[in-house]
């Protein structure tokens, strides 16, 4: 599978990504194992984070980029994230019906996966994932977001440049936007131009006075705000102009290798967290337990504080 994968064949590339979703036992151990020998290969691809409130054209305007790319001979993966139904546990995955051109651009593979209830709507695996791609050799892989909680700041935290795409004639701009979100993004791109050009300069003009009263993340970058239309392939070309400033701008700086350093550490203490709310609900006393605290928590006879001591308390002994 390794030397398969690492010769860009995308079935092996495909299985292994399957391997590290897997929540089996085994097959976590045999991931585990494969991305040790493959993170020699991964580290060389330019990972771009886009979100969006639902509607605002994430998946046309990544597949407009993505082709835009793939004609210039780069090879692009995308990680497409669906949100899994909190009453059916199913996702529908159609990522590769909304990039239908990408989809079987030979230079691009599409990964629709799940969000299983993950905080922020990224799949559990999204990062493995992404070394995964590169160690295929994808020179470019954009994570999509299902735009809707807290995902923007996860997956600001594992990509280089973090993309928030705005509705035009969306009302008083200022009232739909979250200054978290503008703190977090490193471009704002008003999509859907076409339809209505003055509103989207009129709603990029508020976005950059906005900025202007915000602290920059990074002190080598100011975040530029752009209009384009993933459906008329207008600006999307202007968008890459302002990733690859951003590359060589904080690159230039140290400041993407110290980004990605620090995005390491963080995922490993993110991983040692789930491992550990794992063991805790798996612990033989807490699981037994569990089920009367909740009841008197939900009945009200028990504060939730008190309940919560004492299930760790068992586990703690």
């Amino acid at each position: 599978m390794i030397e398969a994968l690492l010769s860009g064949n995308r079935a092996a590339l495909a299985r292994a990504i399957t391997l590290v979703e897997s929540r089996r036992g085994d097959h976590q151990t045999e991931a585990r194992a494969l991305l040790r020998d493959v993170m020699a290969y991964t580290g060389k691809a330019d990972r771009i984070g886009i979100t969006g409130v639902p509607g605002v054209g994430k998946s046309t305007t990544i597949e407009t980029l993505g082709l835009f790319l793939t004609q210039q001979n780069r090879k692009v993966a995308v990680l497409a994230v669906d949100p899994t139904s909190s009453r059916s546990g199913g996702s529908i995955l159609g990522d590769k019906t909304r990039m239908a051109q990408l989809s079987v651009d030979p230079n691009a593979f599409i990964r629709p996966s799940p969000s299983s209830g993950t905080l922020g709507g990224v799949a559990r695996k999204t990062r493995e994932t992404m070394l995964l791609c590169e160690a295929a050799g994808y020179d470019v892989v954009i994570v999509e977001t299902v735009g809707v909680g807290q995902s923007e700041t996860v997956v600001a935290e594992m990509t280089d440049i973090f993309i928030a795409l705005m509705l035009p004639n969306a009302g008083d701009e200022l009232q739909g936007i979250k200054k978290g979100l503008l703190e977090l993004a490193d471009m704002i791109v008003v999509n859907k131009a076409d339809i209505d050009p003055r509103a989207a300069e009129r709603a990029a003009r508020v976005y950059r006075d906005a900025l202007h009263i915000l602290e920059p993340a990074s002190a080598h970058w100011s975040p530029p705000v752009l209009t384009a239309s993933g459906l008329a392939n207008e600006g999307v070309d202007a968008v890459w102009a302002q990733v690859q400033a951003h590359k060589a701008a904080l690159t230039a700086s140290g400041e993407r290798a110290a980004r990605r350093s620090c995005q390491q550490v963080r995922w490993m203490w993110s991983l040692i967290e789930e491992a550990l709310g794992a063991a805790f609900r798996n612990y033989d006393a807490v699981k037994s337990a569990l089920p009367a605290l909740e009841r008197a928590v939900a009945e009200g006879r028990k504060p939730a504080s008190v309940a919560a001591e004492e299930a760790l308390g068992l586990f703690h002994r």
